[in-house]
């Protein structure tokens, strides 16, 4: 069962459901990283950190600790 953006195999996509913003940067939430949005993970890096994920039509880089703090529900 897919928990968090982390748990994501490449090519799923989910939405994501909640987020701590004590842990979240700042900068992810002001790109549409929120409640709602849909999430893709397009690619990981070869020591599984950072991801390389598509939200809200932006391509973003996140690290695994980050991905970890974002709970997602997967789209069906």
């Amino acid at each position: 069962m897919v928990n968090t953006i982390a748990d994501l195999q490449i090519g799923e996509k989910a939405f994501i459901e909640k987020l701590c913003l004590d842990n979240i940067p700042l900068k992810l939430l002001e790109m549409g990283c929120l409640p709602g949005k849909e999430v893709k993970l397009i690619q990981r890096a070869p020591m599984r950190d950072p991801l390389y994920i598509k939200v809200n039509g932006s391509y973003l880089a996140i690290r695994k600790e980050t991905a970890e703090k974002i709970i997602v529900v997967l789209a069906k």
